[in-house]
């Protein structure tokens, strides 16, 4: 089976596997497993970042940054279908007493004025004030498109001088870094919280890092033994988390390759199923309201080919290339989905 339903299903290469056989472990919870502590400082160095915590999910490490900056019945504001609102399941509802408000944006692109337009910092005592804005880099539900910096830059500048944080969703921040230049620092410091995602296209099996400063981080390590994530001898993960970070970021540019060729064949059947120029990363977002087939119907379709893909609404396809995808692969998916697409729109 050709997996493309998500970049979290990769396996760790027999490399990943030899540095976690020999890492050098202790008790994290007691801040005594230097393969996790040297992974927090690495982490912290590369997004300009005074200290980091170590996180068994990226929902974990979203939801702890979240609890940070946004107090009990206080707003987050963020884009209508970014991961914190469309995929934690009301987490920072229920955990934290976090409401939250959305602005739509193309492809989950980010406009400040967008976000600014919603905000209502220090509505005093009869209205919810927004304490925090969220940026998801790159936007799943977007298909994988980046995020402009001076965009960030801007929203920053705007949002700072009434007091509101903001917070990174990075999960996919190494994408946005590979096919932009942009440093993970420059991303980094312009964010008061920042979580990054080992477990994706990186091709870990389990990890995901929140930076913030000194103080907020050592609270976050309590929040996170308090949601039953403090972990033991961890640094058997955390030993993977390097080996990614040594060896697989530039791995990323043949996945931005790859998703490239299957929407460029996409494209050929119909614009309007999905516009190549569009994707920047590892993410092809298929759009199938011109054609008479469900997105459901066309992963069943697919699946009897032999391709796995994931079905995220009645009409939207999501493909998502990674580390385990070759391209003979490739070239077996775009034999086959056109030839799908196409008999579709006849239809």
């Amino acid at each position: 089976m050709i997996d493309l339903r998500s970049d979290t299903v990769t396996v760790p290469s027999a490399g990943m596997r030899e540095a976690m056989m020999s890492a050098a472990v202790g008790d994290d919870v007691y801040s005594d497993d230097p393969t996790v502590n040297s992974l927090e400082e690495r982490i912290a160095e590369l997004l300009g970042q005074e200290a980091a915590l170590f996180a068994p999910t990226g929902s974990m490490a979203n939801q702890l940054g979240l609890r940070l900056l946004v107090k009990p019945g206080e707003e987050i504001i963020t884009e209508t279908n970014s991961h914190i609102v469309r995929a934690e399941l009301g987490a920072a509802a229920v955990f934290s007493g976090i409401t939250s408000r959305t602005w739509l944006g193309n492809r989950g692109i980010l406009r400040a004025e967008d976000a600014m337009e919603i905000a209502r910092p220090n509505s005093g005592p009869y209205l919810v004030s927004t304490a925090a804005i969220a940026v998801e880099n790159t936007h799943n539900f977007g298909g994988g498109s980046v995020q402009s910096i001076e965009e960030i830059a801007k929203l920053r500048a705007l949002s700072n001088p009434s007091g509101m944080f903001m917070h990174l969703d990075g999960a996919r921040l190494w994408n946005a870094h590979v096919a932009t230049g942009v440093s993970l620092k420059e991303y980094g410091q312009h964010f008061d919280t920042v979580s990054v995602c080992l477990s994706k296209g990186m091709g870990a099996p389990v990890g995901s890092v929140l930076a913030s400063t000194k103080e907020r981080i050592a609270e976050a390590r309590i929040w996170r033994k308090r949601y039953g994530g403090g972990m033991r001898q961890v640094g058997i993960l955390a030993a993977a988390c390097h080996y990614a970070l040594d060896n697989n970021i530039q791995l990323l540019q043949a996945d931005h390759q790859r998703a490239k060729k299957i929407a460029l064949a996409c494209q050929g059947v119909s614009s309007k199923i999905i516009d190549a120029a569009t994707v920047e990363t590892n993410i092809v977002a298929l759009d199938l309201n011109s054609l008479s087939i469900t997105a459901a119907e066309l992963s069943a379709q697919l699946k009897d080919a032999g391709i796995a893909s994931s079905a995220l609404g009645p009409k939207f396809l999501r493909l998502v290339t990674h580390l385990d995808i070759t391209d003979a692969d490739i070239e077996k998916v775009v034999a086959v989905l056109p030839d799908l697409l196409q008999r579709s729109f006849v239809a």
